[in-house]
């Protein structure tokens, strides 16, 4: 039996791929695109595919998140931009802001006090302010008692931190947690 390799889409898709991305005001899906130029999905999912590689390494990027894709500037880009477009550098995040992103990222989605459990310290007002900036979002609410409000990052999110997907996270475990013993308390 033979491997199939995935096609190339030719150029002209490509660029009628582009310019629907280029011109949407927010992420949309390939079944979108797709349904806009008429086109089967498979071929704009691989067309996307290809646009992000082509824009590897370039003043733009294709992002992707929860299955919607959008153009964006590269995060290598950020300060010329911000530069040029007289940005203040006021989107500085708290050590706390931060910690808890990273707990959001890594752990979505999760709730307040799985958050709490994992910091040691009550975590409201950092979520208030990461929810005011659109960095997080709620997403449902869990099973257990009382019901507790589910949290997870947000397209802004990935924008913020330079990122097209969550699949640049740099890897959760390091050798040190590893070698760690585990102490019951959490549960992963």
């Amino acid at each position: 039996m033979t491997e199939l390799t995935p096609e190339k889409t030719d150029n002209t898709t490509l660029a009628r791929i582009e310019a629907i991305l280029f011109v949407a005001s927010s992420p949309i899906t390939s079944s979108q695109i797709a349904e806009t130029l008429d086109l089967p999905t498979k071929e704009v999912e691989q067309g996307l595919e290809q646009l992000a590689q082509l824009y590897s390494g370039r003043g733009l990027a294709i992002q992707s998140y929860g299955g919607k894709y959008q153009m964006t500037t590269a995060a290598e880009m950020a300060s010329d931009v911000e530069k040029f477009l007289g940005l203040e550098l006021t989107t500085r995040l708290s050590r706390a802001a931060i910690e808890t992103m990273a707990i959001i990222a890594y752990r979505q989605p999760i709730t307040r006090p799985g958050i709490d459990a994992i910091r040691g310290v009550s975590s409201d007002g950092v979520i208030k302010s990461l929810l005011s900036r659109g960095l997080i979002q709620e997403v449902g609410r869990a099973d257990g008692p009382g019901r507790p409000i589910l949290f997870s990052t947000t397209v802004d999110f990935l924008q913020h931190f330079g990122l097209n997907s969550l699949d640049q996270l740099p890897p959760y475990e390091t050798e040190e947690m590893e070698n760690q013993p585990k102490n019951g308390l959490l549960k992963d």
